[in-house]
């Protein structure tokens, strides 16, 4: 009947309002808790940390001397790691203000640089075709892959941190076991 049609759809409505809210709720409790700050990297040689919702800047870390490629937070967001034209990346404590410590050996032009999800090592891919991979701690240089026949431009640690997946210039992409630093055929 009609009647029963129309309390049928108020409760659909009911149900719907109260879903809604709930949602808007979540989402709400989600916001508060979504990063609050972005990293930016400049050609102008800095490494910048920005509030989000107040657009102000927090930090700006100047020791690169050329062009910085790419800056990127560790899942925990106390640290930043940079890398630059000028054959370095750096790792920044973001509360303090300062570098922590610099990776510099022979390195070429670093296109791209990234942290394993535990922050226990980075992961850089090199002009000169390489990838290296550093422990965060000592800085030391744990592995240097070799197969890109061009610049490597993006690497990427997998979620289990064995897998390192790498595309070039090239126009390759490829996987690396990380314990063996053999490439995945």
């Amino acid at each position: 009947s009609t009647n029963e049609m129309k309390r049928i759809i108020q409760h659909w409505v009911k149900i719907a309002k109260i879903k809604l809210g709930w949602i808007n709720e979540f989402n709400e409790i989600i916001i508060k808790y979504m990063v609050a700050m972005v990293v930016s990297a400049l050609h102008h040689y800095n490494v910048q940390i920005w509030d989000v919702e107040s657009r102000e800047l927090l930090q700006n870390f100047k020791e690169h001397t050329s062009s910085v490629s790419v800056a990127r937070f560790p899942p925990d967001e106390h640290t930043i790691v940079s890398c630059s034209n000028d054959g370095t990346i750096r790792l920044w404590d973001v509360n303090a203000g300062i570098e922590i410590i610099t990776f510099k050996r022979d390195l070429n032009i670093i296109c791209d640089v990234n942290f394993s999800l535990d922050g226990k090592y980075i992961v850089a891919g090199l002009q000169d075709n390489t990838i290296r991979l550093y422990n965060v701690n000592s800085g030391i240089e744990l592995k240097q892959l070799l197969g890109h026949s061009e610049s490597v431009l993006s690497t990427q640690l997998s979620h289990d941190g064995k897998v390192i997946v790498s595309s070039s210039t090239d126009r390759i992409i490829c996987l690396w076991d990380i314990e063996s630093g053999e490439l995945w055929k």
